[in-house]
């Protein structure tokens, strides 16, 4: 029985392998079908088809979505249609989380809730004021992100004393976010740059430690 089930579990991971492999390969067939006909389309418009050699019709729907890309994000073509309602939405001109840009930006641990530490990144930091006071506290913006997509997550607000920068890199956080695929000798803590000790050794009781010492900073 024990030689049956292990069987079965060679067979089950060989279709985790090939069925994302015949999906993406199905899915590529399918998109270069599908434009080849619609850019021959385009293109018998324009005259003879003798020349219409096979994959010239994707050819000419890649140039028109490359300089449609071109017009939508050089110019104010694309500021104008995100004005449209509901459509868009489709052509905001923010950009977008991608693993490049997670991995310039500074990883950090947050407080998710009082019993969960989670990992992010930190985007910026935001001043408040209360009644054009400003406030003894800031609030920071962190990037959680969703696993094992990574570039796509949640901006969350996050007091600032309830977030702890990471000496390690961005590499290290990202390993481990995708399920410890490898894993630093140890979280490195950092505290802020206006933080002495003493408010980094009672802030960091809330991240697991009873007495930190402030690392040197990185050059």
């Amino acid at each position: 029985m024990g030689l049956i089930k292990k069987q079965l579990t060679f067979l089950f991971y060989g279709f985790v392998f090939w069925l994302p492999v015949l999906l993406v390969v199905y899915i590529g067939m399918f998109i270069y079908s599908n434009a080849d006909k619609i850019g021959r389309s385009m293109l018998d418009l324009a005259g003879d088809d003798t020349y219409l050699f096979s994959g010239i019709g994707l050819l000419l729907c890649l140039v028109i979505v490359y300089l449609s890309g071109i017009l939508l994000k050089l110019t104010n073509v694309g500021k104008v249609l995100s004005r449209i309602p509901f459509i868009g939405i489709f052509f905001g001109q923010g950009e977008i989380m991608t693993i490049g840009r997670l991995s310039h930006m500074q990883p950090c641990l947050f407080l998710y809730s009082p019993t969960c530490i989670s990992y992010g990144w930190i985007l910026s930091e935001e001043k408040i004021n209360i009644k054009n006071v400003k406030a003894q506290f800031a609030m920071i913006n962190v990037y959680f992100a969703n696993v094992p997509t990574l570039v796509t997550g949640q901006v969350f607000a996050v007091r600032k004393s309830s977030v702890m920068k990471l000496g390690n890199t961005s590499s290290d956080v990202i390993n481990l976010l995708l399920y410890t695929f490898r894993s630093p000798a140890a979280l490195e803590y950092l505290p802020w740059e206006d933080e002495t000790q003493e408010e980094f050794e009672e802030r960091s009781q809330q991240f697991g430690l009873n007495r930190p010492t402030i690392s040197p900073p990185r050059n």
